[in-house]
């Protein structure tokens, strides 16, 4: 159960937390009959709630492992990094793709404003942003 707590969430503690707190619900609430497959899934949709309700910030901490510490001390980006982004966004991205990017990062729109203005589902503008975020991240690691 933890291991499968720690594949959806990549957080120790956290992992640890929800193991626990699903055990100690069964003790009180007297549950003594139940199966392995009930355990993981109450794990399971712990591991979402707890997901579902962290901020975006910390989602996306969590998801690319940032230490806030680290990128504040090295002024980061540097130039060269947004003029490699720049170019990476402009080039290595379909038309679909940049539109997504320039409009939820340069004008500040939610997915919701930006399926509305560009006639797609909520669904595809993430579909667009996590491409450009493996491009982008691709980039950087073959320029880091």
């Amino acid at each position: 159960m933890h291991r499968s707590a720690m594949l959806l969430l990549r957080d120790e503690d956290a992992a640890r937390d929800i193991v626990h707190d699903v055990f100690e619900s069964l003790l009180t609430s007297g549950m003594t009959d139940v199966s392995a497959g009930y355990l993981l899934r109450a794990v399971r949709n712990r591991c979402l709630n707890y997901l579902r309700n962290l901020t975006v910030r910390d989602r996306i901490k969590q998801l690319y492992a940032l230490d806030e510490q680290e990128i504040a001390d090295e002024d980061w980006p540097d130039d060269d990094t947004v003029a490699l982004i720049h170019s990476a966004v402009a080039n290595d991205l379909t038309a679909a793709c940049r539109r997504v990017v320039e409009l939820r990062f340069t004008a500040g729109k939610s997915y919701k404003e930006i399926a509305s203005a560009l006639g797609v589902s909520e669904v595809a503008v993430y579909k667009h942003l996590r491409h450009a975020m493996d491009v982008l991240r691709l980039k950087l690691s073959e320029n880091g």
